[in-house]
């Protein structure tokens, strides 16, 4: 994956429209390269707005909607058309799938008569254009449309087109959508100092993704990054001579980082800015809130993203369980997955603490904490755990102050 291009609150959203035979769901498979969308012989597969998270390039995090055909039928099927049609006040940019083969039939022009009416960004995606140029080899083919700014042709099948049509996505996304890692925090010219263990599981030779992104993102905001290892910390603070506005920490010197780093000083952590930038740090701060009803015996699911040699193996599987019973002072159970086992039951467990995901996809970690909500499972992630037993988490959600009220009602439970 490349360098996250659009590292504040919010992913861009498109609402893919159309009827039910334009092929709404391979569209979105080949704009994503992968198989995410119900694909069925059976017209109109999809009945309700499905949401997907994920990372598509160029564009950066967007969230993907796919709604029901337009031209669902029976009363089931107008219910369906309207929950699509709500779909529109949510979306920045709307994509109207059509069957190239057929041309605009009157369901897709009163659709893109109301995108106009809002104003709202659209594409009309004329599909299955292999099959029209099949067809017109040598005739005028009556389904052939017109490309102008407003129109594109692909071929789902045979991909056509599609790289173009990302790459207008891409040019569309609205003023102010941008998503950044640290960059919203940051003004020209600020200090920001990073803290980085030269650990045994970064390869020789290279800082992991996370930092390597937050880095990235300090630079484009115009903003200064100064990166040093814990035990220069200290020194390097006092030779800066202006006070920043940050300092950035791995988890696993949370603790030492938080003595050396004067109170005025801004602290936070790389797997709290990520747990942000995805989107699920509220999660994260009420599931480190869990330890405090642990019992013995009770089971916590300690998962690793990792598989090829496990990056943070001695964390997971030997200093967090340790941490865990010192904290409670009771004994659970503890169960380990890693790489792409996830179990799909997760009620017997009390919590789950999920190491921050940098090898994951999006998709694939928002599915977990999806699953972990839906089934009522408090799930938090390495680094802010260890913050909360080690009594900074607190100090490390300053720079989001909405999150530091949400800490303080969760430990008044």
């Amino acid at each position: 994956m490349g360098m996250n291009q659009t590292p504040s609150s919010e992913r861009v959203h498109i609402g893919l429209f159309g009827k039910r035979n334009a092929g709404k769901s391979s569209v979105i498979n080949a704009v994503t390269n992968q198989d995410i969308a119900i694909v069925s012989a059976v017209r109109g597969t999809t009945t309700d707005p499905v949401y997907k998270s994920m990372e598509l390039l160029p564009l950066g995090p967007v969230m993907l909607i796919d709604t029901p055909g337009l031209d669902d039928e029976g009363e089931l099927g107008a219910l369906r058309v309207q929950k699509g049609l709500d779909v529109l006040q949510k979306t920045d940019i709307a994509l109207l799938i059509v069957d190239g083969t057929a041309g605009m039939s009157p369901e897709d022009e009163r659709l893109e008569e109301e995108l106009k009416k809002r104003r709202l960004p659209y594409l009309v995606v004329f599909n299955k254009w292999d099959l029209v140029q099949e067809k017109s080899a040598g005739e005028e083919n009556s389904g052939a449309e017109p490309e102008d700014e407003r129109h594109i042709r692909v071929s789902a099948r045979t991909g056509e087109g599609i790289q173009e049509l990302k790459e207008r996505l891409a040019r569309m996304v609205p003023a102010g959508k941008e998503k950044r890692l640290v960059g919203d925090l940051l003004e020209p010219q600020d200090l920001v100092v990073l803290v980085v263990p030269i650990d045994k599981a970064a390869p020789k030779g290279r800082l992991i993704l996370p930092q390597q992104q937050t880095i990235r993102d300090v630079l484009e905001s115009g903003a200064v990054s100064v990166v040093v290892r814990e035990k220069e910390l200290k020194e390097t603070l006092k030779k800066l001579g202006t006070k920043p506005k940050l300092v950035i920490t791995d988890s696993q010197v949370f603790g030492l980082v938080d003595r050396d780093t004067p109170e005025d000083i801004l602290l936070t952590s790389f797997s709290i800015l990520f747990a942000r930038y995805k989107g699920n740090l509220a999660q994260a701060v009420r599931g480190a809130g869990a330890l405090e009803s642990l019992r013995d015996g009770d089971k916590i699911l300690i998962s690793e993203g990792c598989t090829h040699h496990r990056q943070c193996d001695d964390i997971g599987t030997v200093k967090l369980p340790r941490w865990i019973e010192n904290y409670t002072g009771k004994k659970p159970e503890f169960v380990f997955t890693s790489g792409t086992g996830f179990e799909r039951n997760l009620k017997e467990y009390h919590m789950i603490v999920h190491c921050g995901g940098c090898m994951l996809n999006e998709q694939e970690m928002q599915y977990r904490l999806k699953m972990a909500e839906s089934q009522g499972v408090p799930m938090t992630n390495y680094g802010i755990l260890i913050a909360y037993m080690k009594g900074i988490l607190e100090r490390s959600l300053q720079p989001f102050p909405d999150m530091a009220a949400l800490l303080e009602k969760e430990k008044g439970k």
